[in-house]
């Protein structure tokens, strides 16, 4: 997986951060007022925020004769954006297949290595089975909807994608490119069909994945998702606290960048229950366009008027939000994630 990637521009000159941005690290889980504002906090004073019911933002449709469900517009009140990275920060994946987290953390390299390839091989039959893994592979999207111009708004009750052609064009036809996706008009319509569908998946069992996978596979997943936790000793967990106080507040939102391929971070994000976190709108794939590129389309889609907090582990991120002037908070061990909890929990951020 780590070698398989499932491990717009806009002014990047108006944040009003009077300094460059910090790098704010977790440095214990106790953390006093204090010390955050001297050590963590970014350049810019951070508002209070009320701890309301979360309405999460979303891009606006580009359907041309879109019917379905478009992504709804960014909320007026909102006051922050917390843009997070994925793998090793949200969950720990990428490591467990290369056993570096079983080295760092003197747990048993062989296990970790099995917990990841079951997690792995887990992730893959989602995204083949349930999200069309196989057409669009080669056929990668940034979001959900960059190909919804082509969507016509068609009823898809009972269409047949088995039967509409549409894979075997792509495969002799090299339709699917590096450089782009471009086909004919009929050839797009059937790969937005098929976006529409994964979307409309996403969003019917983010909450319910036991429901997609069915009884047997259900236990299977739960039984694997409990032993990954135990090895890593509640990162996941940890990582959801803070989720869950960014989703609670109404002027708050979470946005999802990942080096994954879209397809394979939505089956990666559904198994490890981060749904009600990540409505499918907010999340991006960065393995076409880079995260820096990534970044400009969430300015562009959000605004300049507010703040924006990139938490992750990785230099791409720290890079992308350096070029930005985002303040960003890395995630390097547990310590981390309980002190940006702490930190979220008393108002700091």
């Amino acid at each position: 997986m780590s070698s398989n990637s499932v491990d717009g521009t806009g002014s990047t000159a108006a944040y009003q951060l009077q300094e460059p941005a910090p790098v704010m690290t977790g440095q214990a889980a106790e953390l006093h007022q204090a010390d955050f504002d001297t050590v963590q906090s970014p350049s810019t004073p951070i508002k209070e925020l009320d701890d309301r019911a979360c309405r999460s933002g979303g891009s606006k449709s580009r359907g041309r004769g879109r019917k379905n469900n478009p992504s709804p517009p960014p909320d007026s009140d909102l006051e922050r954006v917390f843009v997070w990275d994925l793998d090793e920060t949200i969950i720990v994946f990428h490591s467990l297949l290369t056993g570096s987290y079983a080295q760092k953390y003197g747990k048993d390299p062989p296990m970790a290595v099995t917990l990841g390839l079951r997690m792995e091989e887990m992730i893959f039959n989602m995204a083949d089975t349930h999200l069309f893994f196989n057409d669009l592979e080669e056929c990668d999207q940034v979001h959900i909807d960059d190909v919804s111009s082509d969507d016509n708004g068609q009823d898809l009750g009972t269409y047949s994608f088995a039967t509409d052609g549409f894979h075997a064009a792509a495969t002799s036809a090299n339709l699917c490119l590096a450089t782009g996706v471009r086909g004919g008009v009929d050839w797009m319509r059937k790969l937005a069909f098929r976006y529409r569908r994964v979307k409309e998946m996403y969003t019917t069992y983010k909450n319910n994945v036991g429901g997609l996978l069915g009884p047997a596979k259900r236990d299977a997943w739960l039984q694997l998702r409990a032993e990954v936790e135990a090895l890593t000793d509640s990162w996941l967990t940890n990582a959801l606290k803070s989720l869950s106080i960014i989703s609670s507040r109404s002027n708050c939102v979470n946005v999802l960048v990942t080096t994954t391929q879209l397809i394979p971070a939505l089956a990666k994000v559904l198994l490890y229950s981060l749904g009600s976190a990540f409505p499918i709108e907010n999340i991006y794939s960065a393995t076409k366009i880079g995260k820096e590129s990534c970044f400009e389309r969430i300015v562009n889609r959000f605004g300049t008027n507010i703040t924006y907090v990139v938490v992750g582990d990785g230099r791409d991120e720290e890079h992308a939000a350096s070029q930005h002037n985002m303040p960003f908070w890395r995630i390097s061990s547990h310590s981390d994630l309980l002190a940006l909890h702490q930190a979220l929990e008393f108002e700091y951020l």
